[in-house]
């Protein structure tokens, strides 16, 4: 068997073997539209799959009922574009909304998403112009957005609200959590990236700021 296939099986659970074909043709489509603007850095796309595609799918495991997700600074699709594509083939369907500000970025994302008639909306715009737009999501993602007490500040409408946090973050997430517990009450747990050997996804719940 495929052993990109077989690992994406290990890392999000079934997955049929037409979205990873899809899959795979994201990866050329994200390629293509990368030589022309800059949806990752240079220094990553030598290795697409791995590095953002398996990134991004690990978070299937952690959330497999869930199927409102809502995903801030989509940039090139990571995790939110994957995720949409795991959906498609779900009995019980699902959907996600991206949030980017950027309107290169969006054009790619909306170019994807009809391409692929993917379960997943784009919004064009900042995410503290959103709160009041969106349905209240199960799920909120965000990889590489903003540092971790920022981005409790901005997600803090909807992980206040019964929302659960899954953010990708690298090396110095301690520190970032240390930071964060100034002004915020949560329960964290660390989830170890399958990817990223230096990575974790932390999952946030019952978010409040303190008086």
């Amino acid at each position: 068997m495929n052993p990109e296939f077989t690992r994406l099986q290990e890392l999000a659970g079934t997955v049929s073997r037409e979205t990873y074909d899809r899959l795979v043709a994201f990866e050329q489509m994200f390629q293509k539209w990368s030589r022309r603007i800059n949806l990752s850095a240079n220094s990553t796309l030598d290795d697409v799959w791995s590095r953002h595609i398996l990134d991004s799918a690990q978070l299937a495991k952690l959330a497999p009922q869930a199927t409102n997700w809502l995903d801030l600074g989509s940039g090139g699709g990571f995790p939110g574009l994957i995720l949409a594509f795991l959906m498609a083939e779900r009995p019980g369907g699902g959907r996600v909304d991206l949030v980017e500000s950027n309107r290169k970025k969006t054009g790619f994302l909306n170019a994807v998403v009809g391409e692929f008639g993917l379960p997943a909306t784009v919004h064009a715009r900042r995410v503290e112009d959103l709160y009041s737009a969106l349905r209240q999501p199960q799920i909120v993602t965000a990889r590489a957005l903003a540092p971790l007490p920022m981005l409790l500040s901005l997600t803090s409408p909807w992980l206040s609200n019964g929302a659960i946090g899954l953010f990708h973050k690298g090396r110095d997430y301690r520190q970032e959590v240390q930071e964060s517990l100034n002004d915020w009450r949560f329960d964290l747990l660390e989830h170890p990236s399958k990817v990223d050997p230096e990575g974790v996804v932390l999952e946030i719940r019952d978010l409040a700021a303190l008086s």
